[in-house]
């Protein structure tokens, strides 16, 4: 099976954006350029912020056509990530409400990307 290892984010500003993300993930980048960031992820994966206006094809991307999904173990926690995003200025998409699947609240980062925190219902 072949598992993708790495999310590319198109971003306006690869280094406000690696600001906001070293924030919200808590996480320290390992690779930077003006055009690049780089975070690697505690599941083994990696998450790049690339500049739009330096991306190989041309990216015509404009957010929200996908979600970062982080999953937590229960809805107190839910609510806390949603008060930390809120105080660090992300615009609130949808506030912390039952869905089918669990608790969630979305947010989105200053590109429009789409940040999903929930806990699964039981």
């Amino acid at each position: 099976m072949l598992t993708p290892t790495y999310t590319i984010l198109y971003v306006a500003d690869p280094q406000a954006s690696a600001r906001l993300y070293g924030k919200l993930l808590d996480a320290q980048h390992v690779e930077s350029s003006p055009t690049f960031v780089l975070f690697p992820l505690e599941n083994g994966r990696m998450l790049g912020l690339w500049a739009k206006s330096d991306a190989v094809p041309a990216a015509d991307f404009h957010g929200s056509g996908s979600e970062l999904a982080f999953r937590v173990p229960d809805d107190a926690q839910v609510d806390a990530l949603h008060g930390k995003w809120r105080e660090a200025g992300l615009r609130i998409l949808q506030a912390p409400t039952k869905v089918d699947f669990g608790y969630t609240f979305t947010a989105a980062d200053p590109d429009g990307h789409r940040l999903r925190v929930f806990a699964r219902g039981e």
